[in-house]
């Protein structure tokens, strides 16, 4: 029997990395396992007689399912259909992106066009180019984000602090769902009440069976509705018990009493259930897309959502989950872009997937940012959770991308999650629904996730919402009981948001509140990109914002331990520096701020241990060491030239500042030196004295085995970068341009 070939080290390292956890599929259009194209989706076409679709794709009007019917009753405006369906799908993509053809325009077009029309349309996009074509086809100009606010005990003090937090961040939507669906009208209490603390206007929903969550829409518990699903096959619709029809009449319930409301979509779902008809993901999603526009939805959650696995399994996986938001954005709908649902294990690829949409921009970047922690996200992970806040944070300063969140300080968080936890515990207290104790609501407060909690009455929870059912308690109750124990700002906000579903400007395309509590939407915030300099730009009180990470530090506090160390050795001036004679004697240049305005390294060390440990080095083989500071340049090699050129055995030793360090000899160029330390922060202290050492014998004409200092897989150049800028910036301040290297003492202080 033949031996197995060893591994290769390369694949032993691949095979652990964490993408290998991923499932990924060859393309399989039986399956519905094609992402752009199958060889099955129907050719394009639409035939209209006496102002009725009597084909719509290829399909007759007898062999309609539901959803054709509901498409070709409702979906397509049959006045612009034919001069829509005659443009070439080249045409109507290079329109899109075309900054000299105006949003409404593509819009009319797309509005004439099919489902099968439409696929084609964004098919042909490139990536890059449904970036821009999403910058120009989105609703809203001013791009926002939506949260997740769930945890796994339902526990409504932590719904409610973890509410305010999201708030505090800047999303403008926060979502909640239940792991028990009897809790669901206590999550949406504790949800509506956390939504309002520290600032107004954030609308808030409880994604349950849809009877219930519309019930508690009605009684203003909630103000938003997004989980009203469409499907691109019959199939699906009927083993779900619906149809597009009765999509519509739910659709109209919530927005009959003021209830912003999207539907959901995302592909991959029929290939999940095992009726996508051989049809691609693009082309299913379309179908669902134009369903959207036909219900008289105002948006559409899609980008893959539960499904975002399966698109992500095939080839080109990602540009259809992209390609599905601009869609949504090419019907004139709000588009809330997914992003969701974990997309693999892999943060490489689920950085990959959220970024163009953070570039391109969307009404919603998230259409659920797990703003609580994994364990905590009753929705499933989202791609991006609570432990990746900063990252978030960073890559809108990166890009000067606006993700719609902010850097909040951890002292501002604590007010207000305390402030909302106490709120909760007020009005429970109030409504006689329970009675938390002041220990549970501090320790909501600090806690991570659900997990941080005590134990505590496992009934509570599920007493407290059968109670609000029982009693039918509305949104006026809940503002009474806030003004009645003292959160009086809190019963405005709610009370105003109330207010605002009888004037019914949330129910334009893409509404949200901004934190003045003005309505921002396609009629009063209409995206007017039409090329560079046109658009949502970002103000400079916004930029600053987005800068303003916590982790960015200001110069003087990157050079701040620096005055830690300062005076720990003296440097005293003997005469301006001569040719040595001896020998052995070996010049170690100083850089001009060394031991005068720097005083650490970027290792950690001092620059008084560094430059005792090159002593020792070079004393241990025999050399007499002499301090030269070079005040004319802050390069290290040639400080290092300087020294070897003043050194009486032509061999010198350059130290700078930040700890850089080199050997030179005084016939070499300036850069062509016989050893260099390059990587300051890998530097330790024994490198220095055998730096000291191989200088020493240098100088006996030895030829010494270098020394390598080792390598990292940590981002030294990310993590230092700044430091060494500030700290070269010392060091330029002090320099002297064309001032002569002195002999100096160095003693401790």
């Amino acid at each position: 029997m033949a031996e197995s070939s060893p591994q290769l080290g390369r694949f032993r390292v691949l095979d652990a990395k964490p993408v290998n956890l991923d499932g990924f599929s060859v393309t399989a259009p039986e399956l519905g396992l094609a992402a752009m194209h199958s060889p099955f989706d129907p050719e394009p076409s639409l035939v209209v007689r006496a102002g009725r679709v009597v084909e719509l794709d290829g399909k007759p009007a007898e062999s309609f399912d539901v959803i054709d019917e509901f498409i070709a009753q409702y979906g397509i405006d049959l006045s612009v259909a034919e001069e829509a369906m005659a443009l070439d799908e080249v045409t109507l993509a290079r329109m899109t992106v075309d900054i000299n053809v105006p949003r409404a325009e593509v819009v009319r077009l797309i509005g004439g066009t099919t489902p099968a029309k439409l696929a084609r349309v964004v098919a042909v996009l490139s990536p890059a180019e449904m970036q821009v074509a999403m910058h120009k086809m989105r609703a809203r100009r001013t791009p926002s984000n939506q949260a997740h606010v769930t945890n796994q005990l339902d526990d409504p003090l932590l719904i409610a602090a973890d509410a305010a937090s999201a708030v505090a961040y800047g999303f403008r939507e926060v979502e909640t769902t239940v792991p028990v669906l009897g809790d669901a009208p206590s999550n949406a209490v504790a949800l509506l009440i956390g939504s309002q603390v520290g600032l107004p206007g954030a609308m808030a929903q409880c994604s349950i069976e849809e009877a219930l969550e519309l019930r508690l829409g009605l009684r203003g518990l909630t103000s938003y509705a997004e989980t009203i699903s469409l499907y691109g096959t019959e199939q699906v619709f009927t083993d779900g018990d619906d149809t597009p029809f009765s999509k519509a009449i739910l659709t109209s319930a919530y927005a009959s009493r003021g209830l912003k409301m999207r539907v959901t979509s995302g592909g991959g779902a029929e290939v999940l259930m095992g009726a996508a008809e051989k049809c691609s993901i693009l082309y299913l999603e379309s179908r669902c897309v134009s369903l959207a526009r036909a219900l008289g939805s105002q948006g559409v959650q899609n980008g893959g959502i539960d499904g975002v696995g399966v698109v992500s399994s095939v080839p080109e996986g990602m540009k259809e989950l992209l390609a599905e938001n601009l869609m949504v954005m090419m019907r004139d709908l709000e588009s809330c872009a997914g992003n969701d649902n974990l997309i693999s294990e892999s943060d490489v690829r689920r950085s990959a997937h959220t970024l163009p949409v953070l570039l391109g921009g969307a009404d919603f970047i998230f259409s659920g940012f797990g703003s609580i922690p994994r364990y905590d996200n009753a929705f499933a992970l989202s791609n991006f959770n609570a432990d990746d806040m900063d990252d978030f944070l960073v890559l809108q300063r990166d890009w000067g991308a606006d993700g719609g969140l902010r850097t909040v300080s951890q002292e501002h968080l604590a007010r207000v999650r305390r402030r909302a936890a106490t709120a909760v515990q007020a009005v429970y207290r109030d409504l006689g629904l329970a009675d938390y104790d002041d220990d549970r609501v501090t320790a909501a407060v600090l806690a991570n996730d659900s997990r941080d909690l005590p134990p505590g009455d496992p009934k509570a929870v599920a007493e407290a919402a059968a109670s609000i059912e029982a009693r039918q308690l509305t949104v006026f109750d809940v503002v009474a009981a806030l003004h009645r124990t003292g959160y009086t700002e809190e019963a405005e906000a709610i009370m105003a948001l109330t207010a605002e579903r009888l004037r019914g400007d949330q129910l334009q395309t893409s509404a949200i509140f901004d934190e003045q509590m003005r309505v921002l939407s396609k009629v009063t915030d209409p995206n007017d990109y039409r090329g560079p300099g046109t658009g949502y730009t970002l103000t400079e009180a916004r930029r600053a914002e987005i800068d303003d990470i916590r982790q960015a530090r200001t110069t003087a506090e990157l050079t701040a331990d620096q005055a830690d160390h300062q005076g720990h050795l003296v440097l005293t001036e003997i005469e301006e520096a001569r040719q040595g004679a001896n020998p052995r004697e070996v010049c170690i240049g100083l850089s001009p701020a060394l031991g005068r305005t720097v005083w650490l390294t970027l290792c950690g060390l001092t620059v008084g241990e560094a430059i005792r440990q090159l002593t020792a080095g070079l004393e241990e083989e025999g050399c007499v060491p002499r301090f030269v500071q070079v005040r004319s340049t802050i390069d290290v090699g040639l400080i290092g030239l300087t020294a070897a050129k003043l050194s009486g055995s032509g061999i010198g030793i350059g130290l700078q500042g930040k700890g850089t360090a080199l050997i030179h000899r005084r016939d070499l160029a300036p850069l062509a030196n016989l050893e260099l330390f390059s990587v300051a922060p890998l530097l330790t202290a024994r490198n220095y004295r055998e730096l000291g050492r191989n200088a020493a014998r240098h100088a006996k004409g030895m030829a010494p085995v270098p020394i390598l200092t080792g390598g990292t897989d940590e981002s030294i150049s990310a993590r230092y970068h700044a430091r060494a800028v500030a700290l070269v910036a010392l060091e330029r301040e002090a320099s002297e341009p064309g001032a002569a290297p002195v002999t100096v003492a160095v003693t401790r202080a």
